[in-house]
Order: C-alpha cells, then sequence, then structure tokens
C-alpha cells in the first residue's frame, strides 16, 4: 500500500496543473488511473499465444508467462484485482481505442500501432530471427538464403513479423496464416521453409520442438523495444505506468522474469 500510495502521489502531483482531457470511454472528469483504482479491477488484453510471454491454458482457462507475471505483479502494486480480456494481435490497437481494455500485456513497439495507440517506456528489448527445420540448417546458413524465388515464409496475419518478412525476402513467397495456426506450425508440416519470430519466442520454440532451430548465423534484426501499449491522451494512466517500470527496474524485477522465462 505504501507503494501505491507514494506512485500515485508522485503521478498525480506531476499532473496537477494540467487539465485533464476527456476520457469518453471511462468517466466524465476523471483520468483512467482514478477509474481503475475506484473500479478494482485492472483490464488487460493479452492474446495467450505468446510463449513465454503470454500462454493461456485452455484446460483452465488461465494464462502464464513473462508479460503475465508483470501484469500480475501491476494489479498487486496497486491495490486491484486483474481481468484478462482475451485478444488478437490482429486486433490489438482496436482493443484499445475501442476501451474493451486498460492495458495490453505488452508487445513490440512499432510506428504504425504508435500512430494509434501509446506506449510505455520499454521493459525489454527483443529482435528477429529466422527459425526453420533443423534437418535444413545445413543448406540455410543465413537471411539472404531464404530470399529465394520459390521459398515460402510463413508468418502470422496481423504480427510486426509481416511487415518485416515482406521487407526482408522480397524475393520470396511470403505466406499470412490466419489464426489458430501459426507461422512455425507451417514449418514443421513442411509447408513453408521458414518463419520469423522474435528471439524470445524462438528460444522457446526450439526448446519444445526439437526438429526447428534458429539459423545459426544469422544476425539479430528488427531490434526493438518490448512496451505496453496504452490509450493515447491518458497522460495520469502513462505516467503511473511509467513510474513503476521504473521503480520496478531498479529493483531488478525485470532481471528476475528474464532470467526465470528467457533463461538469460
Amino acid at each position: 500500500m505504501k507503494f501505491l500510495k507514494s506512485l500515485l502521489a508522485m503521478t498525480l502531483l506531476a499532473f496537477a496543473a494540467l487539465s485533464q482531457p476527456a476520457l469518453a470511454q471511462t468517466a466524465p472528469g476523471k483520468n483512467r488511473l482514478q477509474v481503475i483504482l475506484e473500479r478494482g479491477t485492472l483490464r488487460v488484453g493479452t492474446t495467450g499465444d505468446f510463449n513465454p510471454m503470454s500462454i493461456r491454458d485452455a484446460a483452465t482457462n488461465s494464462y502464464r508467462g513473462f508479460d503475465v507475471e508483470a501484469m500480475e505483479q501491476l494489479a498487486k502494486d496497486m491495490g486491484v484485482k486483474i481481468e484478462w480480456v482475451p485478444a488478437e494481435w490482429a486486433t490489438l490497437v482496436t482493443g484499445i481505442t475501442s476501451n474493451r481494455y486498460d492495458i495490453f500485456s505488452g508487445a513490440s513497439l512499432s510506428m504504425a500501432r504508435a500512430k494509434t495507440v501509446a506506449f510505455s517506456d520499454p521493459y525489454i528489448e527483443a529482435g528477429t530471427v529466422p527459425v526453420i527445420r533443423r534437418a535444413d540448417a545445413a543448406k540455410l546458413a543465413s537471411w539472404s538464403d531464404l530470399n529465394r524465388s520459390g521459398t515460402q515464409i510463413a508468418v502470422s496475419l496481423g504480427t510486426v513479423f509481416e511487415e518485416q518478412a515482406k521487407a526482408h525476402f522480397p524475393q520470396a513467397a511470403v505466406k499470412s496464416i490466419e489464426k489458430p495456426a501459426t507461422g512455425y506450425q507451417e514449418v514443421l508440416a513442411g509447408r513453408a521453409v521458414a518463419t520469423i519470430t522474435s528471439n524470445v519466442e524462438a528460444a522457446t520454440l526450439v526448446k519444445t520442438y526439437p526438429n526447428l532451430t534458429v539459423i545459426a548465423k544469422a544476425e539479430l534484426r528488427n531490434k526493438r523495444p518490448f512496451a505496453y501499449p496504452l490509450p493515447q491522451g491518458e497522460p495520469v494512466w502513462t505516467t503511473f505506468v511509467n513510474n513503476w517500470i521504473a521503480l520496478k527496474k531498479s529493483e531488478g524485477y525485470f532481471d528476475t522474469l528474464e532470467a526465470k522465462w528467457l533463461g538469460r
């Protein structure tokens, strides 16, 4: 409670002199932070399909992972309950703008998304790597080996990897895969030569599926920070989340999560 009071005081003091923008989808005259605290619930959008960041257990309808644990800690530090809102990558932005949730559990920061939603300060950094079948490792040693006519590259529809694949592989055939199918499943099934994903997810994929591997000599591309998507025009709420990230970083909390979930 002392943590919450201190953080809340810092946030409200910083914006005491500012007039609050109209929150058409929250409550008249109140900022989102006040609404969340009075409601007693933090609504968090998450996909549940980004191992090891957000993983949904269909049997129990529960979530686990790096981002899940972080959001649970945020709710705990705020003194509120957490409400998980199922979301999809293709409609991530819509979920924020339509007020389905107060914060998304974590995503790579992109300028395309930033046109419509706000982002918190970054909490980790990741990069993109190509994932192939281990049996193909001898003949596929670099990014350029994949950029060939007739090569099938599978990526999930609506993700940043769809945009990146088109940019990195102009000579190849990029297949945009709709859920529940995934890019790596297409590779496992032999319907695609490769997929691209973050090194975060790739680390888990190669452990889960021994037939997959990351191209050994492929450098990290599209290095980008991971941050929390938030509604635009909510300076008090955004500053509160940023203060929370800063405090948790200084406490070593995110280092602990990286060691537990990312093995580094």
